[in-house]
């Protein structure tokens, strides 16, 4: 292990991150992002920009999100394959009786709530595909799919604020400054609203001239039909409202939230393996392990970045809007939150955003609309840049998939006009609540 100081561990430090951050973005030859990461993390443990102490601190950090993740995922997986989101897309459709804008508003009132319960990844990687396929069913052209595309993928990170487990980052925040299911809830919930209606309404200006006003109900199919295992979908409810209560306890019994959230996978898994439509081993296969590697190795590439001194920076920027008062705490930390997501992705920036905080040694209630500002960045700001999350450069691919492609010329332009607006009234709306209830 080589021993660096002063610029030179700035400029090492920098540099592992930049061709860790591109090999994690660009996947070269499809490169998998642990491989990438956990590379990173080995060139800055060699050079001395980490230490071995630095890797239990990031464990510690990471363990309880990247499970929660990696289970969450599994029981989205198992739900997709016997028709869940389906059955609830088309149950949207048919409520909305045949109007489009209707059936727009529902579509976002759906992603929400699969965003909310099964994390931003779930919301946009299966309810995408589902939303364009019934839209195409019922006899949209490609370019008129498109509006219900983007509003799917728009809403998923937007509303991804109101329980730990809505995203990977939340669930890394609220590790990182301990913060318990219920009281991120009571906080975050109603900022999510806020960041909801903000939502709906920017793309309901956007997309609406090129909304058909109608759209054939005859040709949608009956939603039970939708469901391929009626006896794994009736468990399901129950494993679901279990979920949900250990969610609820884990504050009041001190257990991490990975606890129930591995249980209800676990149960999902076990229903799977006696059901006919689905391989509980292949919905194994096809979860993302590689986050375990890459949450660990990118957020060490990460650690190097502080262990350098280059948060301290951002701690000045921090401490200077604390002083200032709550409204400029709350934009700071989370106009800088998504400026970082924007081009570094979200997760090192939610991380390099908690270090900041932590370093700005703020207190009251602007540290806590800091902490809750970062969030609220971090889930909006990938909205700015394709390469703002995975999740987003996996949803393009999707989309590809579908014959669908998406510039990084356009997908700016309208990050930009759809995030700005969403990301100041949900800052602003958090900095007020977080005043009224603190």
């Amino acid at each position: 292990m080589l021993s660096l100081g002063g610029a030179g561990l700035t400029v090492t430090a920098v540099a592992i991150f930049v061709a860790t951050l591109t090999l994690v973005i660009v996947q070269p030859k499809g490169l998998s992002i642990g491989w990438s990461a956990g590379g990173g993390a080995v060139v800055a443990l060699a050079l001395g920009v980490v230490h071995l102490a630095n890797v239990a601190t990031v464990w510690d950090i990471v363990w309880n999100a990247t499970a929660t993740f990696v289970a969450v995922i599994v029981i989205s997986l198992v739900l997709d394959r016997i028709g869940f989101f389906e059955w609830a897309a088309v149950h949207m459709l048919r409520a909305a009786g045949g109007s489009t804008i209707r059936a727009f508003l529902y579509m976002m009132v759906l992603g929400a709530a699969v965003a909310a319960l099964f994390a931003n990844d779930g919301a946009a990687l299966i309810l995408t595909p589902i939303v364009y396929e019934q839209m195409r069913a019922v006899g949209f052209a490609r370019g008129q799919a498109l509006p219900f595309v983007m509003a799917a993928g728009f809403i998923a990170d937007t509303t991804s604020l109101p329980l730990v487990v809505s995203n990977l980052v939340n669930i890394v925040s609220a590790n990182f400054f301990h913060i318990g299911f219920s009281s991120y809830a009571a906080t975050m919930a109603p900022v999510d609203l806020v960041a909801f209606a903000a939502s709906v309404g920017v793309l309901v200006v956007f997309y609406r001239r090129s909304l058909p006003a109608r759209y054939d109900l005859d040709a949608l199919p009956v939603p039970a039909d939708a469901i391929r295992d009626h006896r794994l979908f009736r468990a399901g409810w129950v494993v679901l409202g279990v979920l949900l209560a250990g969610y609820l306890l884990s504050e009041p019994l001190h257990f991490p939230v990975s606890i129930p959230a591995a249980f209800a996978a676990a149960a999902f898994l076990g229903l799977a393996a006696r059901s006919d439509v689905l391989s509980s081993a292949r919905v194994l296969r096809e979860a993302p392990w590689k986050i375990v590697v890459f949450s660990l190795g990118m957020y060490l590439v990460v650690f190097g970045l502080r262990n350098a001194g280059l948060t301290a920076y951002l701690s000045d920027a921090l401490r200077g809007a604390g002083h200032a008062g709550v409204v400029p705490a709350a934009l700071v930390s989370g106009f800088g939150a998504a400026g970082l997501s924007a081009v570094m992705n979200n997760m090192p920036a939610a991380l390099v955003g908690a270090l900041s905080i932590h370093g700005a040694h703020l207190g009251g209630l602007t540290q806590t609309t800091a902490v809750y500002g970062n969030v609220v960045g971090a889930d909006l700001g990938p909205k700015f840049t394709p390469i703002g999350s995975l999740a987003t450069l996996l949803w393009l691919h999707v989309l590809q998939t579908k014959g669908i492609t998406i510039s990084w010329g356009q997908y700016f332009r309208q990050g930009i006009i759809l995030t700005v607006p969403v990301l100041t009234v949900t800052l602003l709306a958090l900095a007020g609540w977080v005043t009224l209830v603190h």
